[in-house]
């Protein structure tokens, strides 16, 4: 079966270098798998560790070639998603574009098997909007990237926002929304991280959908395209709640509406949760998608074996959604793709 993921990560070690550099925070320092450490604030008791399933791609499509399927991938961000955005503003919008360079630079080399989603720096609307547009003009890139909070504020809903929303919406790009590290990880500290990757994540990404909810942003951008990770957080399971509940938002419609508006992904160590999730949204809003290298596609095939889907839904979640609501298109003729600089060597 021709497969799409449309959650993996690919992480390029130009970027994580250059962090390398930085006195202050955030920073990054070399770890002891040979890759990097990532240190949001001073003091957290989470820090975000990787290791060489991160940073080499063509290792992870050979990783993939291994279950038996043509595998294409959808790259995105994940939770390193929020750096670009607590950095000072210069350096933050260099780093992103280092970041979209990258990815532009990956889409070139594996044509139609690898797509690239962009970092954008948020702390300003002008240069936010600059780095949205050279993303998707000038380099190519299929999406942005969303962090469940804009640095350490976790208003994703501000005004300042909405023209940003509004640009994605127009040209119909896909937002993924991922949870990051910046605002639930003291309140969930201990256990060597194990609350804040187990219950911390799912609660951010949670608020922030919700914000963009209860704002009236997607009741002003209702062409925006959203796509929440982890099977949309906790906010399926708690959808009547939410309808319940929020009527102090004075939206025209209830809250569970927007929600089903969204797309999500098959990330979930968890059958039952996958199958809710495909009840929730509709098997048309819900694309095949495996958190690699966090967690193991093989894992997840079985899950959605076990479901028991019909051939025909199958080939949409595998295959079908991801190539429309992510707008995935074949590449273009070497004479016609941009001329685009090859990365710069890791030193």
């Amino acid at each position: 079966m021709h497969i799409i993921d449309s959650h993996f990560h690919w992480w390029p070690r130009s970027v994580f270098e250059t962090l390398c550099k930085r006195e202050g925070f955030p920073r990054a320092r070399p770890n002891d798998k040979g890759c990097y450490t990532c240190i949001l604030q001073d003091g957290a008791d989470y820090v975000m560790n990787s290791w060489p399933d991160w940073f080499d791609l063509d290792e992870q499509f050979a990783h993939m070639d291994g279950l038996g399927h043509r595998v294409d991938a959808v790259g995105s961000i994940g939770p390193f998603s929020v750096y670009f955005s607590t950095l000072p503003l210069e350096e933050g919008r260099d780093l992103a574009i280092q970041w979209n360079e990258e990815m532009a630079w990956a889409q070139r080399r594996y044509p139609g098997r690898f797509w690239g989603s962009a970092a954008i720096p948020f702390q300003d609307e002008k240069v936010a909007m600059d780095v949205l547009e050279d993303a998707v003009g000038r380099l190519g890139l299929m999406g942005v990237n969303l962090p469940g909070s804009v640095g350490f504020d976790p208003r994703i809903d501000a005004e300042r926002m909405q023209a940003f929303y509004a640009r994605c919406a127009q040209l119909g790009l896909p937002v993924f929304l991922h949870p990051t590290d910046a605002v639930f990880n003291h309140m969930l500290d201990g256990y060597n991280g194990a609350l804040h990757l187990s219950l911390g994540r799912v609660i951010e990404v949670s608020v922030a959908a919700m914000r963009l909810v209860l704002s009236g942003t997607l009741e002003r951008h209702p062409d925006l395209k959203i796509v929440m990770s982890h099977t949309g957080g906790a906010l399926p399971y708690q959808s009547g709640r939410m309808d319940k509940n929020t009527k102090g938002a004075k939206l025209p419609r209830p809250a569970s509406e927007y929600l089903h508006n969204m797309y999500t992904d098959t990330v979930s160590p968890h059958a039952a949760g996958i199958k809710f999730a495909i009840d929730y949204y509709g098997i048309d809003r819900v694309m095949y998608g495996t958190d690699y290298p966090c967690w193991d596609p093989a894992a997840c095939l079985k899950l959605i074996d076990d479901i028991g889907l019909s051939d025909a839904d199958k080939q949409k979640l595998f295959y079908d959604n991801a190539r429309r609501i992510l707008n995935l298109r074949d590449p273009a003729p070497a004479a016609t793709a941009p001329q685009l600089r090859e990365p710069a060597p890791v030193k």
